[in-house]
């Protein structure tokens, strides 16, 4: 009878230890908040995801949509438990970070060519004559080059006003990688980058500064992510790819521009598709975030939080992607996403079994 109180008593010390305990964890868990900044292309979607995660699991996340070339710089400073970028990371980028960054697929998106006329019709373009824009060479809307492709529309004889990203951008990375690929010119004078020396044209900060200027400038022509043109009410014009068809930026077009091996690190342009039914202004977005989370301090309950929420973002998440005008990831990318989150470590040990 003795050895049978004592196990009850045992047993409960034992679950009187483990409860507290479990409760404990969940509470942590719960109180954890991650900060994230950097790309405004994905800001929509992201916005939602994470609203969703928090009702989900109560883990906060703050994503500061400050541009991708920001988002670079605060991971870089470690100021931020990831970064977010529509430009993959250059290898000399790379070798300057303190430790080895990880790039995660998040989504498919469209950089669309927008405009302010009247009636705003759907403009067709085609490679050279957007690169002559964006270069200042053509400088009026009735240009026989732009009247040439769009025989059936009236275009007024009003002069065109370039806006352009003023912040270091994805976006911008996406559109000028596309207009040094089919315009030489432009690849010698140019070139690509988050944050190039443009021609001509006034800044905006953010896809939503480049919306909001073309709203207001009559005449005015501009790239943004697709999200924000339907937002905002502009229109988009199709352009033409690779294949010589004019494409007009949709879910499919852009998931098909994807249709192509990837690496195993994810670093890859979508641009100038070969696809014959793909939109040529397509890209990638990217989560970055360090491979060893030790550092600064941080803990591993907090290091699990984040591996955790980008696991569910390129599995559970994708079902919100079509509704904001967002692809979904392929299913290679998912896979490739899988990879690379399974290698992320605390202490040298895998977050993720």
């Amino acid at each position: 009878m003795n050895n049978w109180k004592r196990f009850v008593t045992v047993s409960l010390l034992v679950l009187a230890l483990i409860f507290p305990l479990g409760r404990g964890k969940a509470h942590a868990r719960k109180g954890v908040t991650l900060l994230g900044a950097g790309a405004t292309f994905p800001y929509p979607l992201y916005s939602k995801w994470f609203h969703v995660y928090n009702q989900i699991t109560g883990v906060k996340v703050n994503y500061q949509a400050i541009g991708s070339g920001g988002g670079i710089r605060q991971l870089m400073n470690r100021t931020v438990d990831f970064g977010g970028t529509d430009a993959f990371m250059s290898d000399e980028e790379l070798a300057q970070a303190p430790a080895k960054i990880l790039h995660i697929p998040t989504t498919l998106g469209a950089v669309v060519v927008t405009y302010n006329l009247p009636g705003n019709p759907q403009l067709r373009f085609t490679p050279q004559v957007l690169a002559s824009i964006f270069m200042g060479e053509i400088t009026r809307w009735n240009d026989p080059r732009l009247v040439s492709t769009n025989p059936y529309i009236r275009l007024p004889n009003m002069k065109i006003i370039v806006v352009h990203r003023s912040d270091g951008s994805g976006t911008t990375n996406i559109f000028t990688d596309y207009l040094s690929k089919v315009s030489e010119e432009w690849a010698q004078k140019v070139g690509r980058g988050k944050s190039v020396k443009w021609p001509v044209g006034l800044g905006g900060k953010g896809n939503s500064g480049v919306a909001g200027l073309i709203k207001q400038i009559p005449g005015s022509i501009g790239y943004v992510e697709l999200a924000y043109a339907k937002q905002n009410h502009l229109p988009s014009s199709t352009v033409q790819n690779k294949a010589g068809n004019f494409i007009e930026p949709s879910l499919k077009s852009i998931s098909l521009a994807a249709n192509i091996p990837l690496p195993p690190d994810t670093r890859v342009s979508l641009t100038n598709t070969e696809s014959p039914q793909g939109y040529p202004i397509s890209g990638f977005t990217w989560i970055i975030l360090y491979q060893e989370q030790n550092y600064s301090g941080r803990s591993r309950t907090r290091t699990k939080a984040l591996v955790d929420l980008l696991w569910w973002c390129i599995h559970n998440a994708q079902k919100y992607n079509e509704a904001l005008l967002y692809g979904r990831l392929p299913k290679a990318a998912v896979e490739r996403g899988e990879t690379i989150l399974k290698s992320v470590a605390y202490k040298g040990s895998p977050l993720l079994k």
